[in-house]
């Protein structure tokens, strides 16, 4: 690197004072669709319909100047329910598709909601870049890291806004927290941590496999995926618990959370990575990924500590998520409900008395979608653009490849390899199902 973290961060505390958080943050408005017009209409589309794809669509139609055309899910059933859904929110009917393809070729969508499976990001995601929409994608950006390369080369090739769906990026006071980090009042960052201990997570019984229910396309919905017979166990949410589809916890929730200490830190990649765990809270149930991880990253003057636990609440610092900044005069603790500063020198220490620490707003999905439709109008890149999303995916697949290995892995984020295992890179390309095939750009 031409600069050192260390140097950058007491370089952006010399600078805040006088300039401001803008000067060292990529700053965002949230006031942001003030200089848009209602008669500006937005058409959007959604793939994928049950889950976050219809949490996102519900943020996007609370600007009165987007309407939803279409909607799209391999299962009839969620289909039908939300068309009704969608006709008693604003009265008006949407075309449906069972197939992606054909709603992307039709011309007056502006721009798609995927929410599907992490396994249909990229195919989906490239798919509607060439066919000239927009996208707004759910986190992770994709499964795999050949994946990440080319969604983000497809956005710079078709010139499309891409806007990956961790939202934290425009609520504010994250970026209040982290202008306090960058000011250098704690001193040396030596470790930071990430955590996600998730209680709601119950076990999930063993089923034998079934017949596929009606109004299923099965084959649509396993895609480029392995072939295998339908389990309720993989279908709809379950999905993200399965190495075909997704990356467990490590990819759900770190991609939110290790992508603030990215942000915070200002790196891109470790240099190696360690991670234990297992399936120990539910031993015998049918998840396959590890219910509880621990994940250690080396970069070239701190450590990252990344956690996760199904079945409890109780993480550090008294939260059930979140991020920590460990430094010689104190610590950052911040989640999606505000932040907080600990000092080495106790309650009463200077550090505390001249920070004003701030809470959510509780509107950072809808801030999000609309820095995504403001970026649509300028053409400029979002607050969490494919680089970003690409860079912190594969991080957090990092960590999944050392626990799947067994072995510390040792990276060059330049050349995209595994340097120590030449093997282990069998995990950053997924092999694609016929008749599908990894999308060219």
């Amino acid at each position: 690197m031409g600069t050192t973290r260390r140097e950058f961060l007491s370089r952006s505390g010399k600078m805040a004072g006088a300039l401001g958080v803008a000067s060292i943050i990529p700053g965002r408005s949230f006031s942001i669709m003030n200089s848009v017009s209602p008669n500006e209409k937005v058409v959007i589309g959604v793939i994928g319909c049950k889950g976050m794809g219809w949490s996102n669509l519900e943020n996007f139609l609370q600007y009165d100047h987007v309407e939803c055309a279409a909607l799209c899910d391999v299962d009839a059933n969620v289909l039908t329910d939300r068309a009704a859904d969608l006709e008693a929110m604003t009265g008006s009917k949407a075309r449906l598709y069972e197939d992606y393809r054909e709603m992307l070729d039709e011309t007056d969508i502006d721009a798609v909601i995927v929410g599907t499976p992490d396994h249909w990001h990229c195919l989906q995601a490239v798919h509607a870049m060439e066919a000239g929409k927009d996208v707004y994608l759910e986190k992770p950006l994709a499964k795999d890291t050949a994946e990440c390369e080319i969604i983000e080369e497809a956005a710079r090739r078709y010139n499309r806004v891409v806007q990956v769906g961790q939202w934290q990026r425009s609520d504010q006071h994250w970026y209040d927290a982290i202008e306090f980090l960058q000011s250098g009042a704690l001193g040396n960052i030596r470790v930071t941590k990430a955590w996600a201990y998730q209680g709601w997570m119950n076990s999930i019984p063993v089923q034998p496999d079934q017949a596929v229910p009606d109004g299923v396309n099965y084959d649509m919905w396993l895609g480029p995926a392995t072939q295998r017979p339908f389990n309720p166990n993989r279908f709809h949410f379950n999905f993200r618990w399965y190495w075909d589809y997704a990356g467990g916890l490590m990819t759900d929730w770190g991609v939110h959370l290790i992508d603030i200490i990215l942000w915070g830190m200002n790196v891109d990649a470790p240099r190696s990575v360690m991670s234990t765990g297992g399936k120990y809270g539910y031993p015998d149930d049918a998840m396959q990924t590890p219910d509880t991880q621990q994940a250690i990253y080396e970069f070239d003057d701190f450590s990252m500590i990344w956690e996760h636990a199904a079945g409890i609440d109780g993480g550090p610092y008294g939260r059930d998520h979140g991020v920590a900044f460990i430094g010689n005069n104190g610590t950052l603790v911040i989640d999606r409900g505000g932040w907080e500063v600990l000092s080495e020198n106790g309650p009463d220490s200077a550090i505390i008395r001249d920070v004003t620490t701030t809470e959510s707003d509780g509107r950072g999905l809808y801030n999000h979608v609309g820095n995504f439709l403001e970026c649509m109008k300028s053409r400029e890149q979002p607050t969490c653009d494919a680089a970003v999303g690409s860079n912190i995916a594969i991080v957090c697949n990092l960590g999944n490849i050392a626990y799947r290995t067994g072995q510390i892995v040792e990276w060059d984020h330049n050349k995209r390899r595994i340097t120590n295992n030449e093997q282990a890179n069998d995990y950053l390309r997924t092999a694609y199902r016929d008749p599908w095939t990894l999308p060219r750009v």
